[in-house]
C-alpha cells in the first residue's frame, strides 16, 4: 500500500479557512455594492446562500485531518470537484462582479469573457475534457501515486485542479454568469451525457482494476470506484437539474415569430 503524505496541519488548515472566510466577506462586500449601486435591483438571497453552501463544501473537504485512504480521496474528489463547484458557480460571481465594480472594471471584466482564449476553455467539450478527461490520465497512470506519495504539495495541486474544472464544467453546462459563445441546450445536454458516460465507465473500469494504476488495497480502490459511480451520479442530475431550471427558451425572430407576434396585437 502506498503511503499518502497529505500533509494537513494546523498551520494549512487555519490557512484554508482564513481564505474561505475571506471569500464569503468578499462575496458579500461585492452584493452590498452592487445593491448601493443599484437600490432597485436586489441580489437574491439564495445566490447567497448558494456561495457560502460551495464554501462549506470546501471546508469539508479541505479543513479536516487528511485523508489516508484512496475511499477518502474519492470523497475528497467528489465535493471539491463536483459539489462544490456546483454551488458555487450558481451563485453567479461574474454577475455579481460586473454589478458592483465600475463601469471601467466591468468593461474589463466583459473583454476578457470575449477573449479568444476564454471563450475556448469556457467551451463544454473542453472543459468536458479538462474535467472529466483528466481523470483517465489520473487514474489510468502513474500520475495519481506521483501526486500522492512523491510530492508533498500534489494533493493541494490535485485539489486545486479538481475545483478548477470542475467550476469551469458547471459554468459551461448551466452557470448563469455570461458564456460568450456557449451552444445551445441541446448541445450541452450531449456534453451532460458524455460526462456522464465517462465517469461510469472509469468507475467500472477502477472497480474491475481494468488499466488501474492505483497503489492501494483492492477493497479500498473497489470503495472508491462507488463513491465515484453513485456520488458522480448525483452530482451529474444536480448538474442537469440546473441547466433545465435556468434554460430559457431563445427568442425567435424569423418571419413566423414576427407573423405570430402581429397576430396577436
Amino acid at each position: 500500500m502506498t503511503e499518502h503524505h497529505h500533509t494537513s496541519g494546523p498551520t494549512q488548515a487555519v490557512t484554508v479557512v482564513l481564505v474561505l472566510l475571506a471569500l464569503a466577506a468578499l462575496y458579500r462586500l461585492a452584493v452590498r455594492r452592487a445593491v448601493r449601486r443599484n437600490a432597485a435591483q436586489s441580489w437574491p438571497t439564495w445566490r447567497t446562500a448558494s456561495f457560502v453552501t460551495g464554501l462549506a463544501l470546501l471546508a469539508v473537504a479541505l479543513v479536516p485531518p487528511a485523508p489516508t485512504g484512496f475511499p477518502a480521496h474519492m470523497a475528497q474528489h467528489m465535493l471539491i470537484g463536483m459539489y462544490a463547484p456546483l454551488a458555487l458557480v450558481l451563485a453567479a460571481p461574474i454577475t455579481l462582479a460586473l454589478r458592483a465594480l465600475p463601469p471601467a472594471g466591468a468593461r474589463r471584466i466583459t473583454a476578457v469573457l470575449h477573449s479568444p482564449p476564454l471563450r475556448l476553455a469556457a467551451h463544454p467539450v473542453s472543459a468536458l475534457l479538462l474535467s472529466t478527461g483528466s481523470l483517465a490520465a489520473l487514474y489510468f497512470t502513474p500520475l495519481y501515486n506521483t501526486a500522492m506519495s512523491h510530492h508533498p504539495a500534489g494533493h493541494w495541486l490535485m485539489a486545486a485542479h479538481f475545483l478548477f474544472s470542475g467550476c469551469l464544467f458547471a459554468h459551461a453546462i448551466a452557470g448563469p454568469d455570461p458564456a460568450p459563445g456557449r451552444p445551445g441546450v441541446p448541445a450541452r445536454l450531449t456534453c451532460l451525457g458524455v460526462a456522464i458516460a465517462a465517469h461510469a465507465l472509469i468507475a467500472q473500469a477502477l472497480y474491475g482494476g481494468f488499466f488501474t494504476d492505483v497503489h492501494a488495497p483492492i477493497d479500498q480502490v473497489r470503495r472508491g470506484a462507488e463513491i465515484m459511480y453513485y456520488g458522480g451520479d448525483i452530482a451529474e442530475l444536480l448538474l442537469a437539474a440546473a441547466l433545465v431550471t435556468t434554460w430559457r427558451p431563445e427568442r425567435r425572430s424569423g418571419p413566423r415569430a414576427r407573423s405570430r407576434t402581429a397576430a396577436s396585437l
